[in-house]
């Protein structure tokens, strides 16, 4: 069964620590401590298949290359953050739709939004029982001590 891993952008980025960082990879961009936490999951468990859901830029590879700060959220749609359809020939183009199972590793809002672009996919929400980014990044921790994927 082929899987894809799902995991949140953030607000704080390599720009807000280091102004002068320059184009990076999206996997060193985001530095909140629950998307970091997140992406340590997925490197984890999907090294190879997982996915950051930019506000901004949709679906990223762990290094695509993010040019310069940028502040567009999901939340708040004044930030204009990119659409359902947007995301959906992200994710056409980026081939992510020739898998089996898509693991949401993040909170409510991406889950909703994962669902919606990969609606004729199983989509696996492991921290749907958790209230609140503390219990998530509990759980994850768990798991990662563990070596036992989410469930």
């Amino acid at each position: 069964m082929k899987t894809i891993c799902i995991v949140p952008c953030g607000v704080k980025k390599i720009w807000d620590k280091y102004p002068d960082a320059g184009p990076t990879p999206a996997k060193d961009v985001y530095i909140g401590v629950f998307a970091r936490k997140c992406q340590e999951y997925a490197q984890a468990f999907y090294p190879d298949s997982y996915y950051i859901l930019s506000a901004k830029y949709g679906f990223l590879h762990p290094l695509d290359i993010i040019q310069e700060n940028y502040n567009v959220t999901f939340k708040e749609s004044k930030t204009n953050p990119v659409m359902i359809c947007e995301l959906v020939k992200i994710a056409k183009r980026k081939d992510l739709y020739n898998v089996d199972r898509v693991i949401v590793v993040a909170g409510k809002d991406y889950f909703h939004i994962v669902k919606s672009v990969f609606s004729e996919k199983e989509i696996v929400d492991p921290l749907k029982v958790c209230k609140g980014n503390g219990f998530m990044m509990q759980k994850i921790n768990d798991a990662i001590r563990s070596a036992t994927e989410l469930r």
